[in-house]
């Protein structure tokens, strides 16, 4: 900025060299909306197959069952939310590790045409005196 020029912020601000592309935008807006979808579907029959096989004892305060005027009966309806939050975190800790692998060995290299490459000095261990 000169002496003599007025200042507004948006002359100065750099164009970002990439967009985003919008099916990428739409791609994880899906993930957002099917992953708690489908851990809450899995949470369901994950109860219902400890119900069965006893994996793990559930506690009375987790598998009270719960009327909702629209579904009916749902049962052990605690023990479904714990079970799904948890599928969920799974699930999103997998998406996030797959896209760091695909990023990794598709997206930009790691150093611009500007940039030089780090110096890896050896140690010196020699004692001075």
């Amino acid at each position: 900025m000169g002496k003599y020029d007025k200042y507004n912020p948006q002359s100065h601000m750099a164009e970002t060299p990439w967009k985003i592309h919008p099916v990428w935008r739409g791609i994880g807006c899906l993930m957002i909306l099917i992953i708690p979808a489908l851990a809450f579907a899995g949470a369901i029959l994950v109860v219902q197959a400890n119900a069965d096989q006893k994996w793990v004892p559930i506690p009375a305060e987790l598998s009270q069952s719960l009327t909702l005027p629209l579904f009916g009966t749902v049962e052990s309806i605690l023990a479904v939310v714990i079970v799904a939050v948890l599928l969920a975190l799974i699930g999103f800790g997998v998406m996030t590790i797959i896209y760091s692998l695909v990023y990794s060995l598709i997206g930009p290299p790691r150093y611009g045409p500007q940039d030089a490459p780090p110096i890896y000095n050896k140690p010196n261990n020699r004692r001075r005196r």
